[in-house]
């Protein structure tokens, strides 16, 4: 059953993709797998061939030969959509108020300013709804006093009193302002300006805890896994993405705690890619995530490898999470931190389409490269060999960053 009676090569695996914070449904990343794949298994000569695959949750099946070694990857997505949707479900009023206990949440705990110490990118990320939501606003307001000066104007010039004029006229002025911001919302699938509020409110809610709704599903995610490390396959592998890392790391922080890692079961694997775990763990309520990564950085019955990219503006790139959250252990063995080297996986030609897509980078993990090197997500996700033999004897990448930048360290017990 296990892997490593066989060297690390894989015949059946298992794989979980835990998404990001996304409220769309799972079936567009089963088309994105199809699509990326093909266009991978044609530029590096191996083939893919995806399937439906039976089951109450959702996935697919994916059946390859890579290296001349037949393999069967059942993968399946782990739903929080419901959840996203539920949260960004706020009206224009109540998104401005979440931006202001947003904000004050990270400036007041100084943890936006441990931030910056460590990537600019992401930070500014979390900047730029405030920055476009302020935007918006007084957009609102100048429309509004516009109204107010071309009325008065129109007045003046005929002599006309109405009566009631001022309430008339302040009563258009707040409908005009309030129909920028409805114009404005209703525009948002470009801007991004409520989703990415959303998505920070909805991360710092808790000042760092995670939310009651969202811990009962991170139990259920749990027992999933666990059902499949008994199962007949040679390798469980877990994929978080984005805001899925730091779901993962309480997951299987979790699962190894209460023993449900059978001792003769399948190879255990962790695959973070495009994480901004530093944006929770560095929140003072952050106990338990701090936690969970120091206690899995030092395990030995698991492989953890994090996959970041300099040139994705959203994640903290080769940010160690462990290290920087000020919990890293002295027998640290995890994560392996790797760059997926956009600017030398990439033509020219693609990065220069690519550069400025913000949003499409921080998802270029899960795509096909032009020049794939020692990070090939199909390979990882589909080929014959386990994540910890993959990697094996792969050093970090020297520009990793290491410092403890975090003012909350504390743990949980």
């Amino acid at each position: 059953m296990t892997s490593e009676r066989d060297g690390g090569r894989v015949r059946r695996r298992r794989v979980f993709y835990l998404p990001g914070y996304d409220p769309i449904p799972p079936r567009r990343y089963r088309e994105l797998y199809r699509r990326e794949g093909a266009a991978q298994a044609a530029l590096s000569g191996y083939e893919l061939d995806l399937q439906p695959r039976k089951g109450a949750r959702y996935g697919w099946r994916v059946e390859g030969v890579q290296d001349g070694r037949a393999v069967t990857s059942d993968i399946e997505v782990l739903v929080w959509s419901d959840i996203v949707r539920d949260s960004m479900s706020h009206g224009i009023a109540a998104t401005y108020a979440q931006m202001v206990r947003t904000a004050w949440i990270y400036l007041s705990t100084g943890a936006l300013r441990r931030l910056t110490w460590l990537r600019k990118g992401p930070v500014i990320a979390a900047l730029y709804p405030v920055g476009m939501l302020l935007g918006q606003a007084a957009l609102a307001v100048l429309v509004g006093w516009i109204v107010v000066r071309v009325a008065t104007r129109v007045v003046a010039l005929t002599g006309l009193q109405a009566p009631l004029f001022g309430i008339v006229v302040a009563c258009a002025a707040l409908g005009a302002g309030w129909a920028v911001l409805r114009w404005c919302r209703a525009r948002d699938g470009k801007l991004f300006a409520y989703y990415l509020m959303h998505d920070y409110a909805h991360a710092a809610r808790d000042r760092g805890a995670t939310p009651p709704e969202l811990a009962a599903r991170m139990a259920r995610f749990t027992d999933a896994i666990a059902e499949a490390l008994c199962a007949d396959v040679d390798e469980v592998l877990v994929v978080g993405h984005s805001s899925g890392a730091h779901l993962a790391v309480p997951i299987l922080a979790d699962l190894l705690r209460q023993g449900r890692r059978p001792a003769d079961g399948p190879a255990l694997s962790f695959l973070s890619l495009g994480q901004v775990i530093p944006m929770i763990s560095f929140l003072p309520e952050a106990y338990r995530l701090r936690a969970d990564l120091r206690y899995l950085s030092a395990r030995d019955d698991i492989t953890w490898v994090d996959v970041t990219a300099p040139g994705d503006g959203c994640a903290f790139a080769l940010c160690d999470p462990v290290a920087v959250s000020g919990g890293a252990p002295p027998d640290q063995r995890w994560p392996l931190v790797l760059s997926a080297a956009f600017t030398q996986t990439l033509r020219p030609e693609t990065w220069k389409a690519l550069r400025w897509r913000f949003f499409r980078l921080h998802f270029q993990y899960l795509c096909a490269f032009d020049r794939p090197g020692d990070y090939d997500y199909f390979r990882i996700t589909a080929g014959p060999l386990t994540l910890g033999d993959r990697f094996a004897g792969r050093k970090p990448s020297a520009s990793r960053i290491t410092r403890p930048a975090s003012g909350h360290t504390s743990r949980a017990a």
